[in-house]
Formats: C-alpha cells, structure tokens, sequence
C-alpha cells in the first residue's frame, strides 16, 4: 500500500502520459512544451525493449511527464494523422497482414528510416531531429536534458558535441 500512496507523494507517475501527436500540437497552444515522439512499430524487438526497459524507468517517466508531452506512433499504423495542415496516411497498410505493413507517410515526413527513433519537437511543433535506435534510461538522460534544457535553434554538431562530452550522468 505505501508503494502506491508514496510514489504518488512524491510526485512520480506510474507511467509516461502518451498521447497522440494532434493532441500534444494541441497542448502545446495553452502550455508551450517540446514534443518527445517514440517512432516504433509492432514487430520491432528493439522496440519493445525501449517500451519494458526504458519507458518503464522511474527518471524517464518523472522527466518526461514533467517537461515534454510524449507522442507514442506506431510507423506502420492505418489511422490518417493531421500535421502541419496536412493529412498523412498509410497507403499501403493492409488489415489481412501480418508482420512488416507499409510505411505510413508521416514517419518519411519525418526522417524516420529505422524503429525505434525518437524524433524531438520545439515548442512550435517544428522537427529538431529524429534519434534513432535503442536507447536505455541512461542514454536518454543525455537527449531528453539535452533537447529540453541546452538545445538552441541553429546550434551546430559542435554545441552537441560539447555537452554530450561535458554531460554528468546521473541516472541509472
């Protein structure tokens, strides 16, 4: 009983709130945040790695609910997704297959070629970069603080490459 009632007391969430990208571009209109979108699809072991291993981690969740609305897509997905005033779809998808389904449009919108990716978003819902590939709770200290707290707009490989070498990990 007190796992419950004092993790509640002390601020930590159960879980990422999740929610689709047209309601986090929604959200951002009454509360300016950055957007952390997960890019996965359903057979990717990788994937499913991110989701039991990362996304389950205490730092990650506290962090991530407290300053990011997270976006959860799935690259394969049949649903048509408004963004930046237009409609993407997935073309190809069909409901009778099994496994790999089509590429649904908005992941090539956004520079996604491999699962999983992390794409991040300013304020604005403008793209910053898609990060891709399997990241435990520790490597995603250095992005999600990076984008949140350092990252400036036109800012080089360079700026990067500084704080990533300067970076006092602190999670675990």
């Amino acid at each position: 009983m007190c796992m419950v009632v004092c993790s509640a007391a002390l601020g930590q969430a159960a879980s990422i709130q999740w929610m689709s990208l047209e309601e986090a571009v929604e959200a951002q209109k009454k509360e300016p945040r950055k957007i952390m979108m997960d890019v996965y699809t359903q057979w990717c072991g990788p994937c499913k790695m991110m989701m039991a291993n990362t996304f389950t981690n205490a730092n990650v969740i506290n962090y991530v609910n407290a300053n990011y609305y997270a976006v959860k897509f799935d690259a394969e997905s049949p649903g048509d997704v408004q963004f930046e005033g237009k409609t993407y779809s997935n073309p190809t998808y069909d409901p009778n297959r099994r496994g790999r389904n089509g590429v649904h449009e908005l992941s090539r919108a956004l520079g996604v070629n491999a699962y999983p990716t992390l794409v991040y978003f300013d304020e604005k819902a403008g793209v910053i970069a898609p990060i891709s590939g399997y990241k435990q709770p520790g490597q995603m200290e250095l992005y999600l603080k990076f984008f949140h707290e350092a990252y400036q707009p036109g800012a080089g490989q360079e700026a990067w490459e500084q704080y990533r070498d300067s970076f006092e990990y602190t999670w675990r």
